[in-house]
């Protein structure tokens, strides 16, 4: 086993309902030899989590499974088992995903990071759970670092092209950094808790290195609550944007791209309360809500616009953005081995 002293890897699970899943992500866990500790957090859960999560322990001593009264959300789960950990390496794991066989030995061959990632392959919730093989593509690791502005840009959405999903990496993060610079996730957050919390370790300096290799498998389901959030979510993300732009020492690179990120969150709040008084009120409401906000008129004549020209798209021939298994990886295929 892997020392705490050295390269010691937590693994930590926020998980709420997730009793038929939370056993594998326990599992891919417990059997990387650099994992020396396993904290899954039950964030008040109706189901069996606690129970299932306990069914997967290998009798090393190495899970510890702690359970919340309430639902406090994902961010207050992961202080909450950062808090109660040692390790000096962090490694978050959600609670439908697992991680590959084998994943931390090329994330951990250098020491040149504070945080560092890798390739994550979306699979689909049909091949997760039905037994069915599956082969990852082997990547060139092409290590490169990440600095602020490209982090943000890589979280920023275009309509005709996938989505913005940097945000989406799992790093590893050391401990001791995010100590010294006092990062927590922000507890307010329900949307977007590990993209605010990147960003604020970039605005402070980290060295983010990303490879290509794959190690992270994060399974798409219809259902997940990460796909799931209310419009209030929306507003304290870009609440947190305009927080982070107030930070000293930012470029001025930087500081345009978060203001495009914000302004883009803001606009999607702006469209989704529209459609909330609309939902409420019917179109006169919605209508007369509009009125007494004129500067949010961009965005809903805009986000009302694009989602009828995007219907429409979808409608036409399908675009594969998948290979013949049905996987899709996050970075893109140009770094595959041949």
């Amino acid at each position: 086993m892997v020392s705490r002293e050295s390269n010691g890897v937590c693994a930590i699970i926020a998980a709420r309902n997730a009793a038929q899943t939370i056993g594998r992500a326990v599992a891919s866990a417990l059997v990387q030899p650099e994992v020396v500790e396993v904290v899954v957090v039950d964030d008040g859960s109706d189901d069996d989590t606690g129970s299932a999560a306990l069914g997967a322990d290998d009798g090393t001593g190495r899970l510890n499974v702690l359970r919340l009264d309430t639902n406090r959300g994902p961010a207050f789960a992961r202080n909450h088992a950062i808090a109660n950990s040692a390790a000096p390496l962090i490694a978050i794991l959600d609670a439908d995903d697992f991680f590959l066989r084998g994943r931390f030995a090329p994330l951990l061959a250098t020491d040149d990071w504070d945080l560092v990632a890798d390739n994550i392959v979306f699979i689909d919730a049909a091949i997760a759970t039905d037994g069915r093989e599956f082969q990852v593509r082997p990547f060139e690791p092409n290590p490169r670092y990440l600095d602020f502005a490209a982090f943000i840009e890589g979280n920023i959405s275009r309509r005709g092209h996938q989505r913005g999903e940097i945000g989406f990496l799992k790093p590893v993060m050391r401990r001791a950094f995010l100590q010294r610079h006092g990062i927590r996730y922000r507890e307010e957050l329900r949307l977007g808790e590990d993209y605010e919390l990147y960003a604020r370790a970039l605005a402070n300096g980290a060295r983010y290195r990303v490879i290509q290799d794959c190690g992270y498998a994060a399974v798409v389901r219809p259902d997940s609550l990460s796909g799931q959030h209310r419009t209030i979510d929306l507003k304290r993300l870009y609440e947190a944007d305009r927080l982070i732009l107030k930070m000293p020492g930012l470029s001025a690179e930087a500081i345009a791209a978060l203001r495009r990120h914000e302004r883009q969150t803001r606009d999607r709040f702006e469209l989704r309360d529209f459609l909330d008084a609309k939902a409420r009120a019917g179109l006169g409401g919605a209508a007369l809500h509009a009125l007494l906000r004129p500067a949010a008129w961009p965005a809903i004549i805009g986000g009302v616009a694009g989602d009828k020209v995007e219907a429409l798209r979808r409608r036409g021939p399908g675009v594969a953005n998948s290979g013949p298994q049905g996987l899709r990886y996050l970075m893109a295929d140009d770094g595959a081995q041949k």
